[in-house]
C-alpha cells in the first residue's frame, strides 16, 4: 500500500495535547497491525533544541541515533514503542540552514531562493525521509505551535502541497483546538474552533478530523454544530477529555473511534486481530496502586518540571510495576546546604539526581549524593548524577577535599571528572558531545547485571565529561565499583557502591528507553529497592 501521512495540527491556544492525540493514535494503528512513525515540526528558528535552555523548552530527547530533539518524541516513543531517528524532529533554523548550504554549494543553479518553492520543499524532502529511513506505513506528523502563528506558516503551506501530491486517499488532517467551557453560563463554547478552523482554511488546508480538548463532556448537540460550521463529518468530531491518568487516552480515543475513521477516512483494512487489553491492563494496574514512596529529585532546573520529563514517567513506570505510586519531591539543589540537608532529604525514600550542565547548584546535589551514601537511602544518578557520586566520595571517602569536575573546576587539582585527551582543545559546545546509544560490557556479580539481566547493553548517551581514568585504582581500592564499562574498557558507564540498599551512578540516560508497559530495569529496581528498604 502506498504511504499515508497524518498531519496534527493545533489551533486557539497552546498545549492542548497534540503530542498525545498524536502519539495515542499511533499505538491505536500499531495495534492494528501497521508500522507507525512519527515526527515533530518544529517553528522556532533554532537549528535544534540541543543548545536551549530547559526553562524555555523543556526536556531534550535523544535519540537512538544521536538526534537531539524534542520533548514530544518521548511521548511517541513511550505510547508508539518505536525508536525515532534523525528525520524525526525538524525546526524552521534547520530547514534554512540546509537551504542555504545548498545555495553555498550552488545546488539551486544560481536560482533566486524563496520560501516558495525551496523552504517548503525542503520540509517536503523531510517529511518523505523519515518514510524512507524507518519503513513506515503510517506517518504521523506534528505541526508545532498554533494555526495562524507567523512561524509555522512555511509548515502549513508543505503540509497542503503534500496533501495535493499524494492524493487526499492519503493524507488525513487533524486539527485538535479548545473547547472552553464558562462557568458564568454553564456551557461550551464552540466559536473558538469555528475561528480556528477558518484559519486553517484560509491556508488551504480542510481538516478531516476535529479533536476537541475539554474538561467536562461535551453534549452531542455542540459537536454536532462543530461538525456543521467546520465541514466535517459529524463522527468527525472526537472529544479529548483531561484525563487523571494520561495513558489512558489511547483508550478514550479508541471508544471515541478515531481510529476506526481514520482507517475509513485513508481507505485502510486492519492488518491483524487486535485488542488493548495488555494497555487497559496497565491503565488498571496504574489505578489500582494504592502505597506511595516519595523521592526526592534534587536538580537546578525544577521550576519548570518538564525539564525532567522523561525521568518523571520513568520514575511512574517503575512505580507501577512495583504496584506504588510515587511522589516526587521537587528540590532545587541551589537550596540545599548543610544547615538544612537532613530536614529537606529526611524523609525521602530514595534520592535521583539528574543530567544537567554548569556549575549552578552542583554543591547541593554533592551533599544529596552524600547524604544518600550515609544514610542508605536508595540513590540513582544519571549522567551528571553519576558524576556528582564520584566527587562526593572522593571527597568523603578518597580524602581529597577539593575533587570536582573539570567542567566546574578548570584549574582544580583532583579533576576526577574530566575531559579525555582527545578531547581537549578549542573545540565548540557539542563538539565534543557523546550523543546516542553506546554499548556498555556490564560487570558479571554486579548489582547493575541484577538490574538488566544481561552482560552488554546499549544505552543513550548526552554529555561531554568522563570519569577520569586516573582515578580508577584509587575508587576501587576504597570500594566503589566500577559495574559499567565501553567495550574497550576506556570509558567508565556505571559505578555502584555494594553493600547500600541501592547505589548506582550512569553515565547514560536511562530513562529515554523507558516506557509504560515496559518499564526500564534501572527504575524499576530502584523503586523495588525502596519498597524492599520499607
Amino acid at each position: 500500500m502506498d504511504t499515508k501521512y497524518i498531519f496534527v495540527t493545533g489551533g486557539v491556544v497552546s498545549g492542548l495535547g497534540k503530542g498525545i492525540t498524536a502519539a495515542s493514535l499511533g499505538r491505536l494503528l500499531k495495534a492494528r497491525g501497521f508500522k507507525v512513525s512519527a515526527q515533530k515540526l518544529d517553528p522556532y528558528i533554532n537549528v535544534d533544541p540541543g543548545t536551549m535552555s530547559p526553562y524555555q523548552h523543556g526536556e531534550v530527547f535523544v535519540t537512538e541515533d544521536g538526534a537531539e530533539t524534542d520533548l514530544d518524541l518521548g511521548h511517541y516513543e513511550r505510547f508508539i514503542d518505536e525508536n525515532l531517528n534523525q528525520f524525526s524532529n525538524l525546526t524552521t533554523g534547520k530547514v534554512y540552514w540546509n537551504v542555504l548550504q545548498k545555495e553555498r554549494r550552488g545546488e539551486y543553479l544560481g536560482e533566486t531562493v524563496q520560501v516558495i518553492p525551496h523552504i517548503t520543499n525542503e520540509i517536503k524532502s523531510f517529511i518523505d525521509s523519515v518514510a524512507k529511513k524507518s519503513q513506515a506505513e503510517i506517518i504521523i506528523t506534528e505541526i508545532g505551535g498554533t494555526t495562524g502563528d507567523i512561524e509555522s506558516q512555511p509548515f502549513l503551506e508543505a503540509i497542503r502541497q503534500v496533501g495535493i501530491e499524494k492524493g487526499r486517499d492519503n493524507c488525513l488532517f487533524i486539527h485538535v483546538t479548545l473547547v472552553p467551557y464558562l462557568e458564568s453560563s454553564k456551557e461550551h463554547k464552540s466559536k473558538p474552533t469555528q475561528h480556528s478552523v477558518k484559519e486553517l482554511q484560509s491556508f488551504g488546508i480542510m481538516p478531516d478530523i476535529i479533536v476537541a480538548r475539554c474538561n467536562t463532556p461535551l453534549s452531542e448537540g455542540l459537536m454536532k454544530k462543530i461538525a456543521l460550521f467546520c465541514n466535517v463529518k459529524e463522527d468527525c468530531v472526537i472529544q479529548n477529555q483531561t484525563l487523571p491518568v494520561l495513558y489512558e487516552a489511547p483508550i478514550m480515543l479508541e471508544d471515541a473511534g478515531l481510529a476506526k475513521i481514520v482507517m475509513r477516512e485513508l481507505h485502510m483494512e486492519e492488518k491483524q486481530a487486535w485488542n488493548l487489553d495488555d494497555w487497559k491492563e496497565m491503565v488498571e494496574r496504574i489505578k489500582s496502586c494504592s502505597k506511595e514512596v516519595k523521592i526526592a529529585l534534587v536538580g537546578k532546573y525544577v521550576q519548570l518540571q518538564d525539564s525532567y520529563l522523561s525521568i518523571v514517567e520513568a520514575l511512574h513506570h517503575g512505580g507501577w510495576i512495583n504496584r506504588v505510586n510515587v511522589k516526587i519531591d521537587w528540590i532545587d539543589s541551589e537550596e540545599l546546604n548543610k544547615d538544612n540537608l537532613t530536614e529537606r532529604l529526611g524523609d525521602a525514600d530514595g534520592i535521583i539526581i539528574p543530567g544537567g550542565f554548569g556549575d549552578r547548584g552542583i554543591e547541593g546535589m554533592i551533599l544529596a549524593a552524600g547524604y544518600a551514601r550515609e544514610n542508605n537511602i536508595p540513590y540513582l544518578g544519571i549522567c551528571l548524577g553519576m558524576q556528582i557520586a564520584a566527587i562526593s566520595y572522593a571527597r568523603d571517602v578518597l580524602g581529597l577535599s577539593d575533587a570536582n569536575s573539570g567542567e566546574f573546576a578548570p584549574d582544580g587539582v583532583h579533576k576526577v571528572i574530566d575531559l579525555m585527551p582527545d578531547q581537549q582543545g578549542n573545540l565548540p559546545k557539542g563538539g565534543t558531545m557523546r550523543l546516542g546509544a553506546y554499548p556498555c560490557n556490564i560487570l558479571p556479580g554486579s548489582v547493575l547485571e541484577q538490574c538488566y539481566g544481561e552482560a552488554r547493553i546499549a544505552e543513550r548517551h548526552r554529555h561531554r565529561y568522563e570519569f577520569n581514568n586516573a582515578y580508577r585504582d584509587l575508587f576501587a581500592e576504597h570500594g566503589m565499583v566500577f559495574s559499567g564499562t565501553s567495550p574497550d574498557n576506556r570509558l567508565v558507564e556505571a559505578v555502584e557502591l555494594p553493600n547500600h540498599p541501592f547505589y548506582i551512578g550512569v553515565q547514560f540516560h536511562p530513562e529515554f528507553k523507558s516506557r509504560p508497559n515496559r518499564p526500564h530495569p534501572l527504575f524499576r529496581s530502584f523503586i523495588h529497592a525502596i519498597c524492599e528498604k520499607a
